[in-house]
């Protein structure tokens, strides 16, 4: 190879290497941008970006900076290995800024190697709404806790803004407006949101949509979080039973408990080969034991099935976990 030729190749080298970085970088997230959308200030936003390391190597996020201040970016899992996921949260500024706003967010990476990743934010904050809170937070919860939350709503823009209807697509969200004061250029309602006790277990993350009489902007978007703790709960989440040879049985027991006494009425899996049995389930108590038996014919292999508890807890629905076995 000649001279010339040996510098054009060593020059197209080292100028991949940069390009290449940041496309495996870019890669792993799911998304690069994000639109807020019009919304009131004082309300929370907040999105996460998710990225997955989709790589051998272990990834490490040293840094994040944002080009305004109108949105804060926050790391959530700094160090992510193969196939685990992490996010980087940014949370939008509605208390502090109005009108459109914007950012780029730059993810720096330094391990395996250096790259820069940016994701992009731009929305449109309100000045004539706000909500107090900026947001609907029932908390943790359970049979006890209040599911009733209220959030005042004010308009200054005029003394014919109105409320016509509170809208949400979960079914186990319904919401009130009710007018508190108008006049002098302000209209003021107290919005309530209630959460029903059919609500399923687990993390609460939603919106209720506020539609007013603004042809300009009909809607003002009410952000709702919390966590719904499980009246019963079946454990583990996932019952491996291992492998099983042809004529073999295997049997493991599942755990399962409520904050009142219970007595177990039902105990299913939807694949035949499962036997489910409840031990003393007549009885009323906050912990039972479920025993679950699989008996391997001459099939081979993977077997798996979701198994129901059903209980007398008033309207809990049935406990249920996947369980799996392998056929040798």
């Amino acid at each position: 190879m000649s001279c010339k030729a040996a510098h054009a190749a060593l020059v197209v080298c080292l100028l991949s290497v940069p390009v290449s970085a940041q496309e495996w970088a870019a890669k792993m997230f799911s998304t690069t941008s994000h639109d807020f959308g019009v919304v009131a200030r004082g309300v929370k936003a907040e999105y996460a970006f998710v990225l997955e390391d989709r790589y051998v190597e272990e990834v490490h996020i040293a840094s994040v900076r944002a080009s305004c201040s109108c949105t804060k970016p926050e790391i959530e899992t700094p160090t992510l290995k193969t196939h685990e996921k992490g996010s980087i949260l940014a949370k939008y500024n509605t208390s502090a800024f109005l009108g459109s706003k914007g950012a780029t967010l730059t993810v720096i990476f330094d391990k395996p190697f250096f790259a820069e990743v940016q994701l992009q934010v731009h929305g449109y904050i309100r000045g004539d709404v706000a909500l107090t809170p900026g947001m609907v937070d029932f908390g943790q919860v359970d049979d006890d806790s209040q599911r009733e939350k209220q959030v005042m709503v004010n308009y200054a823009g005029g003394d014919d803004w109105r409320i016509v209807a509170v809208q949400c697509a979960n079914s186990h969200l319904s919401g009130t407006a009710t007018e508190v004061s108008r006049g002098g250029g302000q209209v003021t309602y107290r919005v309530a949101i209630h959460l029903d006790r059919q609500a399923p277990s687990g993390y609460l993350t939603d919106h209720v949509i506020l539609v007013t009489n603004d042809f300009r902007s009909r809607e003002v978007v009410l952000p709702i979080e919390g966590v719904v703790e499980a009246r019963i709960v079946l454990s583990p989440d996932l019952l491996l039973m291992g492998s099983v040879e042809p004529g073999q049985k295997v049997t493991k027991q599942l755990v399962l408990r409520g904050k009142t006494p219970f007595r177990v009425t039902q105990a299913t899996c939807d694949h035949a080969g499962f036997t489910i049995a409840a031990q003393d389930g007549a009885s009323e108590k906050r912990l039972h034991l479920v025993s679950v038996t699989f008996e391997a014919g001459k099939e081979s292999g993977k077997a798996e099935g979701n198994i129901h508890v059903g209980t007398t807890i008033g309207t809990a629905p049935p406990a249920t976990v996947h369980a799996m076995v392998v056929r040798q």
